[in-house]
């Protein structure tokens, strides 16, 4: 049920972004992330930071865009997230007794520490090429193409 809600409001905004525009979309995204939010809080009384942090960056960049009439803004909100997550998981390597991917998952799984600093940096390295991936298919792919999804 947690994977399907967390892809509901990006199902709900190419659903809308092939039957109307990029402004209908990006408005149906961010009613779309705030009933999810809303539905987490009231089911599971627990609202995870990473659903939280999304859902303040599509409000922010989704509002951008739908002020200034500009979609460039709503593609920048992903590549964004990314950045930020590659950000937190270089920073806590390089600052922080631990890597932060030790922290999210060092009850679960028992490593080396040499294993958690290289997992850490796998997945900021995993970050970058998606934060990279986002900006070819959305700056470098016609917009004509996407509208064909």
């Amino acid at each position: 049920m947690k994977q399907f809600l967390d892809f509901l409001p990006l199902v709900v905004f190419f659903a809308f972004y092939k039957l109307y525009d990029i402004y209908a979309a990006t408005s149906a995204l961010i009613v779309a992330t705030a009933i999810v939010l809303i539905y987490s809080w009231v089911r599971y009384r627990k609202i995870e930071k990473m659903a939280l942090i999304t859902f303040v960056l599509v409000a922010v960049f989704g509002g951008l865009t739908l002020f200034f009439h500009n979609d460039e803004f709503i593609k920048w909100k992903v590549t964004v997230i990314y950045a930020l997550f590659a950000s937190a998981l270089l920073m806590s390597q390089w600052v922080m007794k631990k890597p932060l991917i030790q922290r999210m998952l060092g009850k679960e799984l028992a490593l080396p520490q040499q294993i958690w600093s290289k997992l850490n940096l796998a997945w900021a390295l995993f970050f970058i090429v998606c934060g990279l991936a986002n900006i070819y298919i959305a700056f470098l792919v016609a917009a004509k193409y996407l509208g064909q999804l």
